[in-house]
């Protein structure tokens, strides 16, 4: 593909959208970043990864709700963008269970203004997040994008089901080659105040107890930032093609007689949650106190992607072993948060 335009990276202030725009960066292409920077969670970090950005070559971010339709359109004017990496979205199971308009503003409302964006100006190749969360009460393990996925357990995952659909309408009804990405619990240096191992990080060090659901009894298929976007860095290369086997009597929900595809990412290696608390205490050198608790409305008991269409497709696998994701993220996070115990609790209100 031609990189001379800008690729549009939305969520360039979250946590895999500033990687992966950084990724870009790195290689010496043009990256346009949007994000509304919220205040879901600390906005004190994301403006400081777009502190990091805004002093790449290369880079002009632009503050920017999606949900709001004219200046979207504003933004796609002109073809300016021939890639687009859709990675802002409000995320998290627990909080859609409080705040559920967030969840429909941010990622169907803003959805269909980025797809609208993209089919008005022909761009080449839309890569839209997604999430393991959508395989929802499948208990058929590992996790496979030939599954269907209808039964959801959180709104939130009901919204990125909903991206899927939206998305594979619109390669459908005007060509526009789409990719959406499942991810699989991702972790690393620079990760969300609301998941596990940051929650878990600033609570040991600040002596305070952690909160284990389901009694321990969960399994995660963690999958370290550096593996997640160096797979979305293939993948952007390469749009999908019409998959001229597709069977509308036997419908494979990962491809489609449209240009349109699925992936997982994952790291394929699930591991008990106690297991990971394990390794935290390791890397951090203090055991943690525990207040063990039932599973959580819209939780799922285990995770595990099937990666096989990837290393297919790609010549991809995550290669990264979790001890070596965990210790990474706590010589981060002991560095950022210099007095190692100051993390900061995300914003719910």
């Amino acid at each position: 593909m031609d990189f001379k335009k800008p690729v549009l990276v939305t969520g360039a202030a979250g946590f895999i959208g500033f990687q992966f725009a950084r990724k870009l960066l790195g290689e010496g292409l043009p990256v346009v970043g949007v994000d509304s920077v919220n205040d879901y969670y600390d906005p004190t970090l994301k403006w400081k990864r777009v502190e990091i950005l805004e002093g790449c070559p290369g880079f002009e971010f632009i503050r920017l709700d999606l949900s709001e339709r004219n200046p979207v359109r504003d933004l796609f004017a002109g073809g300016r963008f021939d890639t687009v990496v859709h990675l802002a979205a409000q995320a998290g199971v627990r909080y859609s269970l409080v705040n559920p308009h967030a969840y429909t503003q941010s990622n169907i409302t803003a959805f269909i203004n980025i797809l609208e964006g993209c089919r008005a100006s022909r761009v080449s190749h839309l890569v839209f997040a997604s999430t393991s969360s959508v395989y929802g009460a499948n208990e058929k393990i590992p996790f496979s994008v030939h599954d269907n996925v209808d039964h959801p357990v959180s709104l939130y995952a009901a919204t990125k089901k909903a991206n899927e659909l939206m998305a594979h309408t619109y390669a459908h009804l005007y060509g526009l080659p789409c990719t959406g990405l499942r991810f699989f619990t991702v972790y690393g240096p620079w990760g969300r105040p609301d998941m596990a191992l940051f929650l878990f990080t600033r609570a040991i060090l600040a002596g305070e107890p952690i909160d284990v659901f389901n009694y321990g009894r969960m399994g995660r298929d963690f999958t370290f930032i550096d593996d997640i976007t160096a797979a979305m860095r293939v993948i952007m290369e390469k749009p999908p093609q019409p998959n001229p086997d597709w069977d509308a009597r036997s419908p494979d929900p990962s491809t489609s007689f449209a240009p349109y595809r699925i992936y997982n990412i994952g790291n394929n290696k699930p591991v008990k949650l106690l297991d990971f608390i394990a390794i935290i205490e390791e890397c951090l050198g203090i055991e943690a106190k525990k207040n063990f608790l039932p599973m959580q409305p819209g939780d799922v008991k285990e995770t595990c992607a099937d990666i096989e269409d990837l290393a297919r497709d790609f010549g991809f696998r995550p290669s990264t072993p979790l001890r070596e994701g965990v210790s990474r993220f706590v010589e981060w996070y002991k560095s950022y948060y210099s007095d190692g115990a100051s993390g900061e609790k995300p914003n719910k209100t």
